[in-house]
């Protein structure tokens, strides 16, 4: 059985496969976007710190596909994170995509002590303004997102997520509030992941690629959603196409054991204390 088309939380579905725009600029973010959703996705990833928001908005106008049918989210980075910052970041962001609105705002990363619930007030403010459909927290540990969850409606922890790292405390999180874990770098950093072993001798028995074995493992969770990074149209489609690949429960339990290893590739002087 392929995985689903979209994930279901609280009675929102998201797609199940995003595209990711990190790095990504200018025209190569337009093409990236506007080639990813003629594939067929329908989830778009950006943030403020991205600075791409004005090309990955002009792509999603241009598809002409509905805008019911997509789901845009981005980001509010850390050191943006006081109510009135937050309420300016959340408002240009939106303004530079040329929407009425994103579908989910995230706080990109953790702020600083005494940020966190005066922010998460502001963001269901914003919510109630039609600014945003949903709001969720990114790089948030799990008793950071614990600490979120009492305190606001919040649907989504997107993290950095892959076959070389486990994620079972957030996902056993996700289970029992009803929320979303969202897996940004799904092919380890720059794609670091795909050389292993494993991975290549999976994807041989299914005629498939590393990208996809990984992605397949991934999307196959429950909970999980992935946001993979291509600039390479033909990597677009092969990703696309991971959602059509079924593992066997042995080969699932071979790459859960890698991710066991927990190899964290991101790692910045502002990240919080992750608790294993």
């Amino acid at each position: 059985m392929s995985a689903p088309t979209a994930k279901r939380a609280r009675g929102i579905d998201v797609p199940t496969l995003g595209i990711g725009t990190w790095q990504v600029s200018g025209e190569d973010a337009y093409e990236e976007v506007a080639d990813a959703l003629d594939i067929g996705y329908r989830h778009v990833d950006t943030a403020a710190a991205y600075n791409n928001e004005e090309e990955v908005g002009r792509a999603v106008r241009d598809s002409g596909i509905q805008r019911d049918r997509l789901w845009i989210t981005s980001k509010v980075w850390h050191t943006q994170l006081a109510p009135d910052l937050l309420r300016r970041s959340a408002e240009t962001s939106v303004r530079r995509l040329g929407l009425d609105y994103v579908d989910l705002l995230l706080i990109h990363w953790p702020g600083e002590d005494g940020t966190l619930e005066p922010a998460l007030d502001e963001m269901v403010s914003l919510r109630g303004r039609g600014l945003t459909r949903e709001i969720g927290v990114a790089n948030f540990p799990p008793s950071l997102f614990d600490r979120a969850l009492e305190h606001a409606p919040v649907l989504v922890d997107q993290v950095e997520y892959h076959a070389h790292l486990s994620q079972e405390t957030l996902r056993a999180i996700a289970e029992r509030e009803d929320t979303l874990i969202e897996a940004y770098a799904p092919l380890g950093s720059g794609g670091s992941l795909l050389g292993d072993p494993v991975l290549e001798e999976i994807a041989e028995a299914h005629e498939a690629t590393p990208a996809q074995v990984a992605l397949a493992w991934l999307v196959a969770q429950d909970r999980v959603v992935a946001l993979p990074r291509s600039t390479n149209p033909d990597r677009r489609r092969e990703n696309f196409a991971a959602l059509e690949l079924e593992l066997a429960p042995e080969e699932t339990a071979r790459i859960d054991m890698l991710a066991a290893q927990r190899r964290r590739s991101f790692d910045p002087p502002w990240a919080p204390e992750w608790e294993d």
